[in-house]
């Protein structure tokens, strides 16, 4: 019970400590971003009204990765200094490791948009090909520290399926690039990625700290958390600085490996679904533009626009009432999460 008090005041350091210095770097960081016009070129086939955003300050995700690997190092420093540091916290430095390497391939892919002026970044094939390896050495990492646990437990059951090495470790990386991506395409409006990953992310705090006593995830999770909070008070509608593939990348691999570490793949269905349906929103249209284009000689769309959330801005839908709704099913899908498990 005291091992239990003590992680839940560093958790709440780790959030404090994460939301305080995100908070503190905006107005430090965002006219810096401006003096380097570091500025979000606009997609011309987007919503015509999103044209007013061009300019706005992106790689503001830089502010709360930096907000959380301060959170990890101070909770990590008073942890060695206690004698607590083992194996269990050390995963909470290789999630902030690897999740950095994700937000750095966004970096890159930032980097060239905005000062290369190419507006789509790195090449598909490019991200593509960084994240597989990253994703790969992710698991290289975790089967030689002897952490590579192919259970994943299954949702309103006590059953843990054990998936075979050989079929478990592409899963994985499959779900890693997945969600990765499927952050980015979720990325779109103002407040939503940070709003949705932030009510993610305080989920696998209390799912690792009640039911899984798994405190390095706790601090990364509520670090991430915290860093989210004080990013959303630039972020929120109307933004004052975007998050970049740096900050979405950097979010998706973090969503994507603590799920992993708790051995709730299957639970993403659940609190990714936001995730899930921006990403199936594309596959969809994609498809079937490709199919009836071939069929009739010319293509047709299921939604007025993609990702799903520019379907309901092309609906009438004002940007605050999608981050609302979305943000709420959310919220409401990742307690049906927290029963089930």
């Amino acid at each position: 019970m005291e091992i239990l008090k003590e992680l839940l005041k560093l958790s709440m350091l780790a959030f404090i400590v994460s939301l305080i210095i995100t908070a503190v770097l905006g107005p430090v960081f965002i006219p810096l971003l401006r003096r380097l016009k570091f500025g979000q070129e606009i997609r011309e086939e987007g919503p015509k009204w999103h044209q007013k955003k061009s300019g706005t300050p992106t790689m503001g995700g830089i502010m709360f990765i930096i907000g959380i690997g301060i959170a990890i190092t101070v909770t990590g420093i008073i942890f060695a200094l206690g004698g607590n540091l083992d194996v269990k916290y050390a995963r909470c430095i290789l999630l902030f490791a690897v999740s950095l390497g994700f937000g750095l391939i966004g970096f890159a892919d930032d980097y060239i948009k905005v000062v290369k002026k190419r507006n789509l970044g790195l090449t598909a094939a490019q991200k593509f090909i960084m994240q597989v390896v990253l994703a790969a050495i992710y698991v290289v990492i975790i089967y030689t520290m002897g952490e590579l646990n192919t259970a994943i437990k299954v949702p309103f059951t006590d059953i843990e399926w054990v998936m075979p090495v050989w079929l478990y470790i592409p899963f994985v990386m499959f779900v890693v690039v997945g969600v990765v991506n499927a952050v980015n395409l979720t990325d779109g409006l103002d407040g939503l990625a940070s709003s949705v990953t932030a009510v993610v992310a305080l989920f696998f705090a209390l799912a690792s700290y009640i039911a899984f006593n798994e405190y390095g995830v706790t601090v990364f999770s509520t670090s991430v958390f915290g860093g989210l909070i004080g990013f959303l008070i630039y972020n929120k509608y109307p933004a004052r600085v975007f998050m970049g593939d740096t900050g979405s990348l950097f979010l998706g691999a973090a969503v994507a490996l603590t799920a992993i570490d708790l051995k709730m793949l299957i639970f993403l269905i659940l609190v990714g679904f936001v995730y899930f349906m921006e990403t199936l929103s594309v596959i969809i249209q994609t498809s079937y533009f490709k199919y009836t284009k071939k069929k009739y000689g010319e293509g047709r769309r299921v939604f007025k626009m993609t990702p799903l959330h520019h379907h309901f801005e092309m609906s009438g839908w004002k940007e605050t009432k999608i981050v609302a709704v979305f943000t709420l099913v959310t919220v409401i899908l990742c307690c049906i999460a927290y029963i089930a498990i």
